[in-house]
């Protein structure tokens, strides 16, 4: 991509920087929320969803030393992007990323060494529902737009290539809960759920959601995680994910 198209940016308070586009979906809250919320295990492989440039994957990562991390990304140009930061960040030892449709046949993702059952834990930020006026940015359109069945066929991939007892992390719409829950229903359980407020008093903007293949435990409902206080000062819970790359617990089981 070309300098003037693409800009250089630190996360995780600089631990990380990240090139990627001026225009179009760029790497915000929610990717390192959901890196802070996924549970993994030093010398564990985890599969990073939609991956876009790699922030999820990549912050997650830099958290877990040992960790090996594939990115899964549709789009080519956001693809290359991923794998020079994982090695501008001096991961590439470690992370890879692999142009591939989230909804490819099982063939396709053996074909880019992602076999069933090859991982322990899956992470995503799965395309919102966009009714109406769509981005006309074709790679933020991919990113932020969705099908009634696009949930439901990444949780599919996720259970395919999660082990029995695997892990899968994902962001979503909070208003879409409901959606989240029943897509989940088949293949995991042990669901717990993190409510995610701007401020206090405010609504939940988004909800962190994390479910075991295979395990048929109760849904756990936690306190929210507030981003910000009344005064709109960062909250010291929140500069320590965003920050200061500290775990997100999502324990409720």
């Amino acid at each position: 991509m070309p300098a003037e198209k693409a800009s250089e940016d630190a996360v995780l308070g600089g631990r990380l920087v990240l090139r990627q586009p001026l225009r179009g979906h760029r790497v915000g809250h929610d990717a390192i929320l959901l890196a802070a919320a996924t549970a993994a295990q030093p010398g564990q492989h985890a599969v990073d969803l939609g991956a876009g440039v790699g922030g999820a994957g990549l912050a997650l990562a830099r958290r877990i030393e040992g960790l090996n991390v594939t990115l899964v990304e549709i789009d080519p140009a956001s693809t290359a992007l991923a794998n020079g930061n994982a090695e501008r960040n001096g991961l590439s030892d470690r992370v890879r990323a692999v142009r591939l449709d989230v909804e490819s046949s099982a063939a396709d993702f053996i074909a880019a060494g992602l076999a069933p059952g090859s991982a322990a834990c899956v992470l995503m930020n799965p395309p919102f529902n966009v009714a109406q006026q769509p981005s006309p940015d074709r790679v933020r359109r991919t990113a932020h737009a969705a099908s009634d069945q696009t949930l439901r066929q990444w949780l599919r991939t996720a259970a395919r290539l999660l082990h029995a007892g695997g892990i899968v992390t994902l962001i979503w719409r909070a208003d879409g809960l409901a959606d989240v829950l029943a897509a989940l229903d088949k293949d995991f359980g042990a669901i717990a759920v993190l409510p995610v407020h701007p401020k206090p008093g405010a609504a939940a903007i988004r909800v962190l959601v994390r479910a075991t293949k295979g395990n048929r435990s109760p849904l756990a409902l936690l306190p929210g995680f507030l981003l910000a206080d009344a005064g709109g000062k960062p909250t010291a819970a929140a500069e320590a994910v965003l920050r200061a790359a500290e775990a997100l617990s999502l324990t409720g089981n």
